[in-house]
C-alpha cells in the first residue's frame, strides 16, 4: 500500500514538472505579441530548457544516488515552481531566455530521483506498470499545458505561469511532510545503504558506460528524443497552419490527443512488459520495440493527412504506441545497470535525448524562418521512430548475450541483498 502511495504522491508531482515546462509550446502567438521575437527565437526557448536540463541530467541522477531521493524531489519541485512563477515577470526576450535555462537546472533533479525511488518500492511483478502510472502523471501535465493558450487568449500570457507557479509551491510544502525514501531495512538492508552513501560520480559513469547495452541505450534514447520532441514542441504549430485552427483550438488538440492516447498507452505497455516478463525477462524490452512500429507509421499519417479527424487519429495512436518506451525504460535500464547507479544512469540518458531533443526543436524554428513547411520535421520523426525499434532490438540481442548484467566484486553484495527473487514484489 505505501509503494502504491509513493506512485499517488510523484504522480501530481510528474503533472507539474511537464505542466510547467509544455505550457510556454501552446502561447506562442501570445508570447510573441508581448516580447518580439523570431521564430527561430521561440523554438530557442524549448532548445535551451532541454539543453541545460539534459546536459545536468547525470549529476542530478547522482544527487538522487547519493543522497536522500525524496529530498531532491521536494527541493526539485520548490525550485521550479518558483521560477515558474518568476516567469511571469519577465519583459524581455533574454530574461524569458534565462528563465527557461534555470527551468532546466530545476527540473533537472526530479525524473531521475522520482523513477529511482518508484523501482525502489516496486520489483518484479509491479515494476513497469508502477513506472507506466506515474508517467500518466506527466502526460495529464502535458496536456492541461494545452491550458497555457486558452489562458492566455482570455488573460495574458502571464496569467498561467502566476497560477501553476503558486500551486507548486504549496504542493512542495505537503509533499515535504509525507514523502520518504524507502527505509533501508525495507529495501536493500543496512549494508547496501551504507554503500550508497559512498557512491562516487566518476565510478558510476565508468560503470554505465563500461556496458556495451548501455552504451546502445544511449543512442536509441538520443534518437528518441529527436523523435518525440520535435513532434511535441511543434504539433500546435502544424495543426494551426494546416487545418486553420486558433492557438488554444491548436494547443488543446495538440497536447490532448497525445495525452488521452498516453494515458492508455502507459497502463497498457507497463501491464503488459510485466505480464510478459514473468516468462520472458526481455519482455520489457519487446513491448517497447512493438510500440515504436505502431508509433512510425501513426505519425507519418498525421503529418500527411488532408483531413483533421483523420490527422487527429494518427496522433492519438501515437500517443499511445510510443509510451510503451516510457514506461519501460527504467525497468529496461534494471537490466543493464548496477542498482547504485540507476538514476545517474536515467540522468546519463536524458542528457542524450533532451540535447537531441533540442537541436531538434531548435532546427525547426530555422526551417520555419526559411518558409520550410513544419511537417518536414514529423518525416523525420517517422524514420527516428523505426531506427529506435532496431537500436532497442539490438538491445535485447546485447542482454541476450550477455545474460544478467555483472558488476564488480566488491558491488555484488549489495546488489544481491537489494534484489528480490524475479517476480516479487
Amino acid at each position: 500500500m505505501r509503494a502504491w502511495l509513493v506512485v499517488a504522491m510523484l504522480w501530481v508531482v510528474g503533472g507539474l514538472n511537464f505542466l510547467d515546462r509544455v505550457m510556454i509550446t501552446t502561447m506562442r502567438e501570445s508570447i510573441k505579441d508581448a516580447i518580439p521575437m523570431t521564430e527561430s527565437q521561440f523554438g530557442l526557448l524549448t532548445a535551451v530548457f532541454l539543453a541545460v536540463y539534459g546536459a545536468l541530467s547525470p549529476f542530478a541522477g547522482f544527487l538522487a544516488d547519493r543522497f536522500n531521493r525524496s529530498r531532491v524531489i521536494c527541493i526539485s519541485l520548490l525550485a521550479w515552481s518558483s521560477i515558474t512563477w518568476l516567469t511571469a515577470h519577465v519583459k524581455t526576450f533574454e530574461q524569458l531566455l534565462a528563465t527557461r535555462a534555470l527551468m532546466g537546472v530545476s527540473e533537472a533533479c526530479y525524473i531521475p530521483a522520482a523513477v529511482a525511488l518508484i523501482v525502489d518500492y516496486h520489483r518484479g511483478a509491479t515494476r513497469s506498470l508502477a513506472t507506466g502510472l506515474h508517467l500518466t502523471g506527466a502526460v495529464v501535465g502535458a496536456g492541461l499545458g494545452g491550458l497555457g493558450g486558452w489562458l492566455a487568449e482570455r488573460n495574458d500570457w502571464t496569467y498561467a505561469f502566476k497560477v501553476f507557479g503558486l500551486v507548486g509551491v504549496g504542493y512542495a510544502c505537503v509533499l515535504a511532510l509525507f514523502l520518504r525514501d524507502r527505509p533501508p531495512d525495507e529495501s536493500s538492508g543496512a549494508a547496501a545503504h551504507v554503500e550508497r552513501k559512498h557512491v562516487q560520480f566518476g565510478e558510476a559513469l565508468a560503470g554505465l558506460l563500461g556496458s556495451g547495452a548501455f552504451i546502445l541505450a544511449l543512442f536509441f534514447w538520443a534518437m528518441y528524443g529527436v523523435a518525440v520532441w520535435g513532434v511535441i514542441g511543434w504539433m500546435p504549430t502544424f495543426l494551426g497552419e494546416h487545418f486553420h485552427m486558433t492557438q488554444g483550438a491548436a494547443g488543446l488538440s495538440s497536447t490532448g490527443y497525445l495525452s488521452v492516447g498516453a494515458l492508455f498507452g502507459l497502463p497498457i505497455g507497463g501491464a503488459w512488459a510485466d505480464r510478459w516478463s514473468r516468462s520472458n525477462e526481455q519482455g520489457r524490452v519487446l513491448v517497447p520495440i512493438i510500440g515504436l512500429c505502431v508509433a512510425a507509421p501513426s505519425i507519418l499519417l498525421t503529418s500527411t493527412a488532408s483531413l483533421l479527424p483523420l490527422a487527429l487519429a494518427g496522433l492519438l495512436v501515437f500517443g499511445l504506441a510510443r509510451t510503451f518506451t516510457d514506461a519501460n525504460m527504467m525497468p529496461i535500464l534494471c537490466l543493464v545497470s548496477n542498482p547504485r547507479h540507476r538514476a545517474t544512469g536515467y540522468g546519463v540518458l536524458n542528457t542524450f535525448g533532451c540535447i537531441a531533443g533540442a537541436a531538434t526543436i531548435y532546427a525547426g524554428g530555422l526551417l520555419r524562418d526559411a518558409n520550410v513547411d513544419v511537417n518536414r520535421i514529423f518525416l523525420v520523426a517517422s524514420a527516428g521512430l523505426l531506427a529506435c525499434a532496431v537500436l532497442l532490438f539490438l538491445v535485447k540481442l546485447r542482454i541476450q548475450a550477455g545474460g544478467p548484467a555483472r558488476f564488480p566484486p566488491a558491488q555484488s553484495a549489495g546488489r544481491h541483498a537489494s534484489e528480490p527473487p524475479a517476480g516479487a514484489a
